[in-house]
């Protein structure tokens, strides 16, 4: 009972930095341009995750094939487009809508799932689609008067963010999670260090103290690199064993209310009535879409715990 506390404690901690960095990459890509920021942030968490895995992660059988490559670097492709249209949608949207645009890929699994993998989805998935999609009109059309080109970023973002869980649902029993993980972040970092100079980004910045030492730019880098990206990935790996796939699903939902949250306390930021509305119908979409139809029996539970 304590390790299942403990997990979902440590996991609402990883989705509270998830939340809370919309406003410090807001702020850092202000000074750091979003491709190079990302390649940044995911080559240093690649760099820490390379030391934990030399530390503690080899062990005697050999990892390193050519499928564990080939796979997560596909699943590190649509890692990177996730962050990729995140971050350029930060440039013209707020950090709360992003939250809350970027948390549809929850609720766009379900669809997803039946589209690629031929699982049908529930209707309570069907029933949390039809409120998150209503929330979204809300929150960007209604009384907030304009759908920005940030929010259809962060919207393709989602839809990025849906394909890789569907993509690592996919590959992630066939390898071991810290190889295939690293993998995954190397393939982004390199992505978004290729983008950056075929969008002309001054790439050049990165050897300029006085920006890269620049609070805002400095915090971000840290908290995303090592907090967002590295250890939010092992912690997932780890303690989603000693809880259940629901139970991590909500924690999950918890992110874009976060994003909300410090947005209002760090940058003042304030939703009109329609978008807090549709915050709500967004919110309970999420939740909705990853209930259970039917009441698990415990041999379903301890399977999916196993999963």
């Amino acid at each position: 009972m304590k390790r299942t506390y403990a997990a979902d404690l440590t996991l609402l901690f990883v989705v509270f930095i998830w939340g809370a960095t919309f406003v410090m990459v807001q702020n850092a890509i202000s000074f750091l341009a979003p491709f190079t920021f990302n390649a940044v942030r995911f080559l240093l968490a690649f760099i820490l995750l390379s030391a934990w895995y030399l530390l503690f992660g080899r062990g005697s059988k050999p990892v390193w094939t050519r499928d564990l490559v080939t796979d997560g670097c596909k699943i590190g492709i649509w890692l990177f487009l996730g962050y990729a249209f995140q971050t350029v949608g930060l440039l013209t949207t707020t950090p709360s809508k992003a939250g809350f645009i970027t948390g549809l890929s929850v609720v766009l699994v379900p669809l997803f799932s039946m589209m690629l993998l031929k699982q049908k989805p529930s209707k309570n998935a069907l029933i949390g689609v039809s409120a998150a999609t209503t929330g979204l009109y809300l929150m960007t059309v209604v009384e907030s008067s304009t759908l920005t080109r940030g929010d259809f970023y962060v919207f393709l973002c989602a839809i990025s963010f849906a394909l890789h869980i569907i993509m690592t649902a996919k590959f992630a029993s066939k390898h071991p999670s810290l190889p295939l993980t690293m993998v995954q972040i190397l393939t982004v970092a390199l992505l978004s260090a290729v983008s950056g100079v075929i969008f002309n980004e001054n790439t050049s910045v990165i050897f300029n103290a006085e920006v890269m030492l620049r609070t805002e730019v400095w915090i971000a880098l840290t908290v995303t690199s090592v907090l967002a990206t590295a250890f939010a990935f092992l912690a997932q790996t780890y303690f989603q064993a000693f809880t259940s796939a629901t139970r991590v699903a909500l924690i999950f939902a918890m992110e874009p209310v976060f994003a909300a949250i410090t947005s209002y306390f760090w940058v003042n930021e304030r939703l009109t009535a329609a978008a807090i509305i549709g915050c709500l119908f967004i919110f309970a979409g999420m939740i909705f879409a990853e209930l259970p139809s039917k009441p698990k029996s415990k041999k379903n539970t301890v399977l999916s715990n196993e999963i």
